[in-house]
């Protein structure tokens, strides 16, 4: 039947009095509504009198036309109001765009309705008691006239004052929401029939989808709309379908109602921003989870750990123990492993006293016991939980389940991994240290910090014993910072910890062990080295902190007591951190509020937070106010919303340095959520606020907010990036850096790149920083820009005509990219996708270098080791291997660097005439004529004799010449041939990159990168992992467990810490660190030079001095002069004052190191500085061509 042309006749039978005119009127619109809406929309109200006839049959074919007419004109809200008054005529599964469009308006309506009749279960904090926190909270009073520009300045279509109920409330005060609704498009729906329409529509969209099998669809919608009823329902009927077999599941795959709840999880982890809501979701999850005859305990793992719920986690430990399986005992191993990695050490305390110790009641350890031993007892003793006869095995398992939940055995893999794949290349170190003047204090603590990030966890201090005259030359808070470096590189040698630093420890009152720097950084070590991990160090740290009676070492105890009691929320060291707050010292102020906030870390901590608003309005000190606001804002991490009226407290303060703790706050509160309103309030304070640290503070703080979607920041900080206030390009530098750290981004390192040529230092800085973050465990195949960065890096370095502070940034950068021996990256969050805690907080304070340098070994607190670690079921490490289906130059290490060797000053050739070289030319030709004529005429044997001198003159005459060309002639074919080699070595990679087989074989404990994982399989043999491997520790199946099995090897156990020396270097070696040979093997090895023949007469006359030098210095030695002579030769060192006498002992590393940096070396006021040694030069590559 041909359409409709004109409605106009048509239309005319709406005016007739018989009904079934009417109808079949209507009937004839509804079918080419879409070719004359135009016309019918001329007697809409005719059509509305007939659907509100309640006499009029077909009411809802009325109602139908009106939706399409009204869908035509763009009125979308009248058009969803009548399709849901048209009931079943309205078809869903109709493939027109009027079905698509009113379906998804009414989704949105029905989640807009459903979300405000939701009422979330909010915890709220205690309310604050100080003045500000009293009463409520008057809008114009907090308006800060530091901040003129509010929010609601915005006009109302940008992006950055769109309103959402979603958000919750904005952070600012001044802000009032003024629609209810999610958005102003939502439709007012006040009549109880249409509402019913409604939920009819949204249950027959719901019952379609599940018909399907698209549960996912329904999930994301009952997400969307906070019903959790609807939730609870789908993940049900996905189940029961499975049992009733309308549902397939192939062998070996999870069911729809796991794979539902793992989706669910998902998007309630990275989307869902309401703290409230998502524990909700959480809540329901583990009940359905726990519902299940076999769950995914990996996915109750996550739940227990979000939910802070220790008793779910003892019990789940215990039930999977309790079946007494091969593979439930893994999978619990595993699930430890997950839990000490994502959770708190208050948490793991609760969890490890509720399961059984598996052991007899022990005595109490006698007194004077070593405190090796006492280091290894389990986290919070004292904390034993009820004894239980168990079998052994059991018991064994739960005595395993505990060291892995204390923390001693992840620490200990970790160090083994670092150990025996550390890949550090000390030629950097040492043309950094070359390069930076080490009598300078900043050079010499970016040397340190370089040396430590580079080394961190490996415990390799062989830079520090080899470089003792340089080390010497560090002073007062140089000397704190180079002690506290062995914390890092000796990071989780916790065993060792006390036998490793005991020569620079404190000691009992009225014995003097040296400078009370020293002592201090032997304190921060202390709590480096057992970092987010106290056990007992705590109380020894707590110990040394009270009895402590100089603000220096108070400070380094602090510091070191916060690091190591990370969370624990211990109120007796609160009280003492206190008490050390309130005697007003500026110098140990800063590390006391910084400590207690670590302690503190993620309470919300009313009272202290109290205490500490108060007594920052008392203080004088910006010192004191800075460490308050940032133990404010680590309080207050992960809080969200409960820390909002804080924030608000903090951000319409005043004072510059409370607002800064406002914007730090706010970044720790929302880290790793991109929560919308947090951006906005941070974009808000980054072009608005007057004071410049606030404005840097506030860029910086948009990497912490939006670390898990890092391809969003460059897009955000672009324009940023180029302001005209160097504090915001900073900040945006630093932002970049924090965010895209280890991912290479290219738009990231585009955007960074410029900001190196910055005209102002501290820009080039941020930017140098930034871009080792983002290029760490970066090879050239997969970023080709990570050699020419790693260039610029190093001759940044050794630039003469250099910025101090860019130098400073140069020397961290260097350490960073090739962190923990090229084995670690920077990860801000879990291998299983959870907040890493300790790496937030490590990188939120490391940003704090910028006002204290000692803040800065908190970066190593990030470096997180990418490896893959097969243990079986008894914690063994098999020989197994792993396959990875790339080539394997994609994620091989970076190469090393080529050290050039120093080529002494080349000989000046003879000049030589052309009518001398015509003359020789004239002899030989008369030479040879004469051989000619003689060949039959015998030589006297006198004449012979004589000429044989001559001619070996000559001929040693000539070597000498050719000797003296050849470094020319190779200098020259090097300078020429590295044009090309750089020229090519992009394409000499990529040629090697397609030679190369595509897939090889991963031995166990070896460096898995973050983004190799998804290459990674498991060969088909006797073990099978637990679960898909995310990197660190993973528990495999053995198939054969009857069977002999090969393990490897753990190099580290060979290794011994030997204890430091009180004072003075070891025999064995001289005391500035320089190798010496003994008097035998000097002598052998210069009969071996002088039977080969490789030097001349003038290099073994100068070895032989030098042989007879290092006798008279071995002399020297035996008599007890070797250290003032070394010292004397030194002529720069700083200092060794009244500590340093020779001395005999045996020692490595930080033992060697011992004499050096307990020396007492303070400057007193009024002392005649030391004399000045020459200035080095140091030449540009530029310069170096220039001058050629």
């Amino acid at each position: 039947m041909p359409g409709l042309v004109t409605a106009t006749g048509v239309l005319a039978f709406l005016a007739d009095e018989e009904p079934e005119l009417k109808v079949f009127a209507l009937k004839t619109l509804n079918d080419d509504i879409d070719t004359v809406w135009t016309e019918v929309a001329g007697a809409l109200t005719q059509i509305e009198a007939l659907y509100e006839d309640e006499t009029f049959p077909e009411r809802q074919l009325a109602a139908l036309v009106l939706a399409k007419v009204y869908f035509h004109l763009q009125a979308y809200n009248e058009s969803m109001t009548f399709a849901l008054a048209a009931g079943p005529l309205f078809k869903l599964d109709a493939p027109s765009e009027f079905e698509e469009t009113i379906i998804s308006k009414c989704i949105d309506q029905y989640i807009a309705v459903s979300s405000l009749h939701h009422t979330p279960s909010k915890k709220d904090l205690p309310a604050l008691e100080t003045d500000l926190g009293s009463g409520a909270i008057d809008s114009s009073a907090l308006i800060s006239p530091t901040t003129p520009f509010s929010q609601s300045s915005v006009p109302s279509k940008s992006l950055l004052a769109r309103a959402s109920s979603d958000d919750n409330t904005i952070l600012d005060p001044t802000f009032q929401p003024t629609k209810e609704t999610r958005s102003a498009s939502i439709a007012q729906v006040h009549d109880t029939a249409t509402q019913v329409a409604l939920q009819n529509v949204i249950e027959r969209l719901f019952e379609s989808c599940l018909k399907e099998g698209k549960y996912r669809q329904v999930v994301g919608i009952a997400v969307e709309a906070k019903n959790l009823d609807v939730l609870r329902r789908v993940i049900k009927r996905a189940n029961q379908d499975v049992k009733s077999g309308k549902a397939k599941v192939q062998e070996g795959s999870q069911g729809p109602a796991e794979e539902l709840m793992d989706y669910a999880l998902s998007i309630c982890m990275d989307i869902v921003q309401e703290r409230g809501f998502r524990t909700e979701i959480l809540r329901l999850i583990l009940d359905l989870l726990n519902d299940i005859p076999n769950p995914d305990y990996f996915a109750i793992a996550k739940c227990v750990v979000y939910l802070d719920s220790d008793e779910e986690a003892s019990r789940m430990l215990r039930q999977l123990v309790a079946k007494g399986e091969q593979d439930s005992i893994a999978i619990a191993y595993q699930i430890a492993f997950d839990l000490y990695d994502n959770s708190t050490q208050e948490f793991l305390g609760k969890v490890i006293k509720a399961l059984p110790s598996g052991e007899p009641a022990k005595p109490k350890p006698a007194e004077g016991s070593n405190d090796a031993a006492a280091e290894r007892e389990p986290l919070l003793e004292g904390q034993e939980s009820s004894e239980e006869e168990l079998p052994e095995e059991v018991a064994k398992v739960y005595k395993n389940i505990r060291t892995i939940l204390d923390g001693s055995k992840v620490i200990k893999l970790n160090l083994e991994f670092l150990y025996r794949n550390n890949h550090a290349d000390m030629s950097i170190l040492n043309k950094v240290r070359d390069s930076l003047d080490g009598r300078n204090s900043i050079f010499h603590s970016a040397v340190t910090f370089c040396n430590a990030f580079m080394n961190a966890g490996t415990t390799n201090d062989r830079f520090f014993r080899d470089n003792l005259e340089w080390l010497g030359r560090a002073v007062n808070w140089s000397k704190f910072t180079a002690t506290a470096a062995l914390g890092v590189l000796h990071r989780g040698n916790v065993t060792q910890s006390r036998k490793l630093l005991e020569p620079y420890l404190p000691r009992p009152s009225g014995v003097s062990t040296g400078s009370v720097y020293s002592q201090a950084g032997a304190l921060y070590a202390y709590g480096l080295i057992h970092a987010n991990h106290g056990a007992d160090a705590l109380d020894y740290l707590h110990q040394q902190f009270k009895d402590a009676d100089q603000e220096v070492i108070q400070h380094g105890g602090a510091l070191g007591l916060g690091i190591a009691g990370m969370g624990t929320g211990d109120q007796k060291i609160i009280e003492d951190l206190k008490e050390a707050l309130y005697s007003d010292s500026a110098l140990n102020g800063e590390a006391v509020g910084a400590a207690m906030g670590l302690i503190m870390l993620g309470t919300g901590h009313a009272a202290t937070i109290d205490a500490m608003f108060t007594y920052a309005h008392e203080t004088q000190h910006e010192k004191i106010v800075r460490g308050i606001a940032l133990g404010i804002a680590l309080i207050m991490f992960g809080q969200q919303e409960g820390a909002d009226r804080t924030i608000q407290l903090l951000l319409a303060n005043p004072d510059p340095i409370l607002r800064y703790g406002g914007v730090l706050t706010l970044a720790m509160a929302y880290c790793g959520t991109g929560s919308n309103k947090a951006i906005r309030k941070l974009l808000h304070l980054a072009v608005s606020d007057v004071n410049d640290d606030v404005r840097r503070v506030a860029v910086m703080s948009l990497g912490f907010i939006l670390f898990r979607k890092p391809g969003s920041v460059p897009r955000m900080v672009e324009l940023l990036a180029e302001s005209y206030n160097p504090h915001v390009r900073y900040g945006s530098a630093m932002a970049l850096g924090i965010a895209c750290a280890g991912t290479g981004l290219d738009e990231a390192i585009d955007l960074l790149e410029p900001m190196m040529k910055d005209p102002t230092d501290f820009v080039r800085q941020g930017a140098l920083i930034a871009l080792s973050m983002i290029l760490v465990q970066q090879n050239e195949v997969m970023n080709p820009k990570v050699a020419a960065i790693r260039k610029t890096l190093k001759k940044v370095v050794s630039d003469r005509h250099e910025e101090q502070m860019t130098k400073f940034g140069a020397a961290l950068a260097l350490g960073i990219i090739d962190a923990g021996g090229r084995n670690c990256t920077i990860g801000l969050q879990t291998q299983t996708g959870n907040l890493n805690m300790a790496g937030i907080v490590g990188m939120a304070v490391f940003t704090q270098y910028w006002y204290w340098f000692p803040f800065t070994h908190f970066l190593s607190l990030s470096f997180v080791p990418t490896s893959i670690i097969g243990l079986d079921s008894d914690l063994a490490i098999p020989n197994v291997k792993f396959h990875c289906a790339t080539r394997p130059s994609l994620f091989d290490y970076p190469p090393e660097q080529e050290v050039k060797v120093e080529e002494g000053p080349a000989l000046v050739t003879t000049a030589v005439l052309s009518t001398t070289a015509q003359a020789k030319r004239r002899a030989q030709k008369k030479e040879k004529a004469q051989r000619r004529e003689s060949m039959d005429i015998d030589t006297p044997a006198v004449s012979k004799t004589a000429s044989q001198p001559a001619a070996e003159d000559k001929m040693d005459i000539d070597d000498d010449k050719k000797a003296a060309a050849k470094p020319e002639e190779s200098k020259e074919k090097k300078e020429g041939e590295s044009g090309e080699k750089e020229a090519t070595g992009a394409t000499d990679a990529k040629k090697k990159a397609e030679k190369e087989k595509v897939g090889y074989e991963i031995e166990n404990m070896s460096r898995i990168l973050p983004g190799q994982l998804k290459y990674i399989s498991f060969p088909a043999g006797r073990y099978k992992p637990v679960k898909k491997p995310t990197g660190g520790p993973l528990l495999l199946f053995d198939t054969q467990p009857s069977e002999a099995k090969s393990l490897v090897e753990e190099k580290l156990n060979k290794v011994t810490t030997e204890r430091a020396p009180v004072a003075g270097a070891g025999a064995s070696g001289a005391s500035d660190g320089t190798p010496r040979l003994s008097g035998g093997a000097a002598q052998s090895l210069l009969s071996q030079l002088q039977g080969t023949g490789a030097f001349n007469r003038s290099s073994m006359r100068e070895l032989s001095e030098l042989l007879q030098l290092g006798q008279r210095m071995e002399q020297d030695a035996s008599a007890g002069l070797g250290e003032s002579r070394a010292r004397g030769a030194g002529g720069a060192a700083a200092g060794s004052g009244t500590g340093a006498s020779a001395t005999a002992g045996s020692g490595a590393g930080a033992a060697a190191a011992a004499a050096v940096l307990n020396a007492v070396d303070e400057d007193a006021e009024g002392d005649e500085e030391a004399p000045t040694p020459a200035e080095f030069e140091y030449f540009t590559d530029a310069e170096a061509d220039d001058e050629e």
